[in-house]
């Protein structure tokens, strides 16, 4: 797999033929379109990618509990006269909704002063009636109030109060802010409540009537996928007077088919490559039965066009990293299992297979770990036991742990390093990542010197031999004066400042063991637990033991999980790509027909 080679075209034809090459492009489907001119200012005037009305409508019907029988054939169904109309339902409704809740609230708000019926302002003299709902502590502000003033209702925390004036009083003439309650008495509001009710089941009964359509709307989202495809991409074209342009990358392998395309469209093509300004976008090549290797990798960060595909070294790496984390083979087993169980449904798409592949390689890792550290949950082979034999590594000799750790981490990040140096091969950082290579070499062999007792030239060697190279090749600074070779070899000097990064990168490699060793622990004290009870307890013991078994098992596989697959896409997410992928890019979009959904 790689990072495919793209090249800039730029359609320019007239602007008659400006649909039919934009359907023809999508027909096609291998460009990403760049924007001509700016978008409208106005948000809702910007044509989104996706059919969002289309998915907000099928969600709407397909909420509903008892859909009526489906309509399988329907030549007059038109997808998009039919979204509209239910997006005009789900509008009523809402609107509908919020005015029973306003007028709930409101009859909550006003029963205490029971049902009113407001007289005319005329026959108050102009006055009019002022609510406030004093609370009983306050009583005694009542007599200061030199407008006319009656307590309607009380209960046993609130006085229900009503002024007379003929404007709003003060605000400080109660302690508390006066209550609006509007100018109809409740026997009204109930009644505009029992429409809203009324109206609500006529709407809910329309909502259901339209659930006949569900098939046909799953069938079409194709249709209105592909129609908000196009109106994203016309709003990306530039049109001049009587002629109209088009820009985009295309893949190498697909120029041939565009000009083709628009030889009988009758445009014209400009072909380029990517220049120092650009910014091609990412597509990354490859098979479909690897795309969930890509799905992980691009699921933290886009690799930039000029970088090289992580897909497999991180796909691979979290398959280590997840069993030497989980380091079981009885849970490593659990896993198979359960992919087997779910094995035929997972066969309907290329994506769904791809991904049951890889969960045959993440529960082979591992199984096949966890045989090498001998723990078949929490339990050891037998001693003298092929399995016994097979054991290569032990949990419990934490030296030989944290060597495998620190290992793996200083190869890791090596990897990472010579993958970068080979994508920028000809530029002064190239030489810098073989220089962070040679220093986190030369950094694990002066460790084992000293751990050993052996002489620490070698590696001493080595690391002065990286730092030197990291020095000299880190900045890109162009020599345009004599001063400029002063902050290029200041600026060497600083990227040093990574070298503390790189030894912490280095130690964060030693979770894999610091969490191996948990796992193991937890299910080493669940088993022993058990036994006790057993022991302990003759005849009910068994089930208590049972019960510890399987509920600490449960547990500590969970959280085995959840571990492996936290901290095993963390150490190739933040340690590895910092080191291997710098830069993020652009995900290739490309502007193309969306397939029929059955």
């Amino acid at each position: 797999m790689s990072v495919a080679r793209l090249k800039k075209m730029s359609l320019v034809g007239p602007v008659t033929h400006k649909a039919d090459t934009l359907e023809a492009l999508q027909y096609l489907g291998c460009m990403h379109v760049l924007p001509l001119v700016p978008p409208p200012n106005e948000p809702e005037k910007i044509s989104e990618r996706r059919a969002r009305e289309a998915y907000k409508a099928l969600r709407f019907l397909a909420e509903v509990q008892d859909p009526r029988r489906q309509i399988q054939r329907d030549p007059d169904f038109e997808m998009d006269r039919f979204v509209h109309d239910v997006t005009d339902l789900m509008q009523r409704t809402r609107d509908t909704m919020d005015r029973r809740d306003f007028l709930a609230h409101r009859i909550a708000q006003v029963r205490p002063w029971g049902d009113l019926d407001f007289p005319p302002t005329d026959v108050l003299a102009g006055n009019r009636l002022w609510f406030y709902q004093l609370p009983l502590k306050h009583r005694e502000a009542l007599a200061e109030v030199k407008l006319p003033w009656a307590i309607l209702e009380e209960d046993h925390r609130f006085l229900y109060v009503v002024l007379i004036s003929l404007d709003e009083p003060d605000d400080d003439i109660l302690p508390i802010p006066r209550t609006h309650v509007g100018s109809l008495p409740i026997h009204e509001l109930e009644a505009q409540l029992e429409e809203s009710e009324i109206a609500l089941e006529a709407l809910e009964a329309e909502r259901v009537a339209r659930t006949r359509y569900l098939t046909q709307m799953r069938q079409n989202l194709s249709v209105a996928e592909s129609a908000a495809e196009l109106a994203h991409a016309t709003q990306k074209v530039r049109d001049e007077e009587a002629m109209f342009a088009l820009q985009g990358w295309v893949p190498e392998d697909q120029v041939d088919a565009v000009l083709d395309m628009t030889r009988t469209k009758g445009s014209a093509v400009l072909i380029e490559e990517p220049g120092p300004g650009d910014t091609p976008p990412t597509l990354l090549e490859q098979p479909e039965n690897r795309s969930a290797a890509v799905d992980l990798a691009l699921f933290y960060q886009v690799p930039g066009y000029q970088d090289w595909d992580p897909s497999v070294i991180v796909s691979v790496s979290f398959a280590i990293f997840f069993a030497m984390i989980v380091a079981d083979a009885g849970y490593g087993a659990v896993i198979l299992l359960g992919l087997l169980a779910f094995w035929k449904k997972m066969d309907s798409t290329a994506g769904q297979r791809s991904w049951r592949r890889f969960g045959l390689i993440i529960s082979g890792a591992t199984i096949v770990y966890g045989i090498m550290v001998g723990s078949y949950f929490g339990a050891s082979p037998i001693s003298g036991s092929i399995w016994a034999k097979l054991k290569a590594l032990d949990l419990n000799n934490f030296n030989a742990m944290m060597m495998v750790s620190i290992v793996v981490g200083v190869l890791h990040l090596v990897l990472a390093n010579a993958l970068a140096a080979r994508a920028a091969w000809g530029q002064r950082k190239a030489i810098a990542n073989l220089g962070w290579i040679a220093a986190l070499i030369g950094g694990f062999v002066l460790w084992l010197s000293y751990m050993n007792g052996k002489s620490p030239v070698s590696g001493s060697a080595i690391l002065i031999v990286g730092v030197v190279a990291i020095v000299l090749f880190s900045s890109e600074r162009i020599i345009q004066k004599p001063t400029d070779w002063i902050w290029r070899l200041f600026e060497g000097f600083q990227s040093l400042t990574g070298a503390m990064g790189a030894f912490g990168d280095v130690l964060s490699y030693m979770r894999l063991f610091a969490l191996g060793l948990a796992s193991a622990s937890l299910a080493i004290t669940f088993n022993d637990l058990a036994v006790s009870v057993m022991h302990a307890l003759k005849g009910p013991g068994i089930l208590f033991g049972l019960l510890i078994l399987i509920i600490g098992h449960v547990l500590n596989f969970a959280l085995a999980m959840m571990s492996g697959v936290v901290h095993g896409l963390r150490l190739n997410y933040i340690e590895f790509f910092k080191w291997g992928l710098p830069d993020e890019g652009i995900v290739f979009r490309p502007f193309a027909r969306k397939e029929v959904q059955e």
